[in-house]
């Protein structure tokens, strides 16, 4: 180590207690030290003050690392081992948790494989829906289990966000253009002014809790299959205390800014599907990836990366552009392959990140209060629950609608008046609205709905073959397609037709 290296004193006092080698990889950030070293890894706070953070002393280094592992044990207990006392006896030796004083402080955990980050996968093609599905139900647990802050003013925790911003980039004229960034805050600040009243809403409702503040794709690992976020933001809790929706937003964000739209809005269907009190937040997400990408803009701008800082302040502006809401129904019978084409088609519908898939089989269930892959008995099916299916997701589609944002309606519409209510829906929000109807013989129907894995509906080769007599396509009005491999291509001509 040079004799010049501020951290060498760290690196080398843990070195002396015998748990690091002389070959261990050393990370060095602006608050830490990381030490890679076999199966283990191991974080030092470095003795320096910021503007928003104090590691100046051991008790307070003790202090933030004790907090690091608790928080990340929410999500990642089996990579945080624990804290350890660095001690120092009488005689000069050093030890980890020995009984002399305590000198410094480290945080223990296991290491995983360099190429597990999240944020590889992604670079490498390696997302796909099953993986983005389970990270979403991470994410909705933790922010279901996190505290919720008694702060209720919801609007005002985030502008307080974008004035930072703003300072923050000023800081860097000649990276960030000023002009540029004046207008996307002045663009901000009118969004969160007109969405003041949903936002201390959600406040008011618990949805601003402590969740993980940094929640970007190089702080979820994928462990044995499973997505674990990890290293959230420790040091100050005003810094992670928000609205669960953003935090769920710098994912969404660093997945946009890769143009990967469908792993996105992927991910927050997921979630909502999986988070219906976050259901109502939907028309919030526009702002919030702006907000995030802004964020990013001014920390790659501190970190000297004119390029990458640009981008993000230039993505923060194009997802602010007004982007017309749409209505897209997409009918037929069940096995027609209605939700594979929804969830195709939906990253590329509308404002960042895409719109709301609203399916009546999940609806259904939630209605039932049930998980959305728990089956119901008949009685969840008469037509009085169906009905009640049909209107709740025209309220849904409604309310996203009415916020700017686009929605697919993803149901079997087969009946006129299932029809005519979606095709108001649209009118009564002056949007434009786009049928698909998908057909498919009923043999191959039964063949797609005997070869599904886990999913929400609950139909079965019985439900296709009465489907066939019972459903009615639509007189005029709507695309009728067959649904086979050229189905999404059609579709996707279908709507910018």
């Amino acid at each position: 180590m040079a004799r010049d290296d501020p951290d060498a004193p760290l690196v080398e006092l843990l070195a002396r207690t015998g748990a690091i080698s002389p070959d261990a990889t050393r990370i060095v950030t602006h608050g830490a030290v990381i030490i890679l070293d076999g199966d283990r890894a191991w974080k030092l706070k470095r003795p320096v003050a910021y503007r928003y953070l104090d590691f100046s002393t051991a008790e307070r280094r003790r202090d933030t690392l004790r907090e690091e592992l608790r928080l990340n044990r929410r999500t990642a207990p089996q990579l945080y081992r624990g804290v350890h006392a660095i001690t120092r006896d009488d005689g000069g030796g050093v030890s980890l948790d020995g009984a002399g004083e305590p000198v410094d402080w480290v945080l223990e955990m296991t290491r995983f494989p360099d190429d597990a980050l999240l944020a590889r996968y992604a670079d490498d093609g390696l997302l796909d829906d099953a993986l983005l599905t389970a990270l979403a139900e991470r994410i909705a647990a933790l922010h279901h289990g996190a505290e919720i802050s008694g702060d209720t003013h919801g609007a005002r925790r985030l502008l307080d966000v974008v004035v930072g911003n703003r300072a923050s980039m000023a800081r860097y004229p000649a990276i960030l253009d000023p002009a540029l960034a004046d207008t996307v805050t002045d663009q901000l600040t009118a969004q969160i002014g007109a969405q003041s009243a949903l936002l201390d809403d959600r406040a008011a409702g618990g949805r601003v809790r402590h969740g993980h503040g940094d929640l970007h794709l190089d702080n979820i690992a994928v462990l044995d299959g499973i997505p674990v976020p990890f290293d959230c933001l420790e040091f100050d809790p005003e810094y992670a205390i928000a609205d669960v929706l953003y935090d769920l937003a710098f994912t969404l964000m660093d997945l946009w800014a890769r143009g990967l739209r469908h792993e996105a809005n992927l991910l927050v269907n997921a979630y909502l599907d999986a988070a219906p009190d976050d259901e109502s937040g939907f028309v919030l997400l526009p702002t919030m990836v702006a907000v995030r990408a802004t964020v990013r803009a001014h920390v790659r701008a501190a970190a000297g990366d004119a390029e990458e800082s640009r981008d993000y302040l230039a993505l923060a502006r194009s997802v602010l552009e007004p982007t017309p809401a749409r209505l897209i129904a997409v009918g037929g019978a069940s096995g027609t392959g209605k939700s594979t084409l929804a969830r195709a088609i939906s990253g590329d519908i509308g404002a960042a990140p895409g719109a709301r898939v609203l399916r009546s089989d999940v609806l259904r269930k939630r209605l039932a209060g049930v998980p959305a892959l728990t089956g119901l008995p008949s009685s969840g099916y008469t037509p009085e629950r169906g009905s009640q299916v049909y209107a709740e997701l025209g309220r849904l589609a409604a309310a996203d609608l009415s916020g700017g944002m686009s929605v697919i309606a993803d149901a079997v519409f087969g009946q006129n008046a299932e029809r005519e209510g979606i095709i108001a829906t649209a009118s009564r929000a002056g949007c434009e609205f786009a049928g698909i109807w998908l057909e498919l013989p009923e043999g191959q129907r039964i063949t797609r709905i005997e070869g599904r894995g886990p999913d929400a509906s609950d139909a079965t080769a019985a439900v296709a073959r009465a489907q066939t007599n019972s459903v009615e396509p639509p007189a005029a009005g709507w695309t009728c397609l067959l649904s086979d491999g050229h189905t999404v291509a059609a579709v996707t001509r279908a709507l910018r037709g």
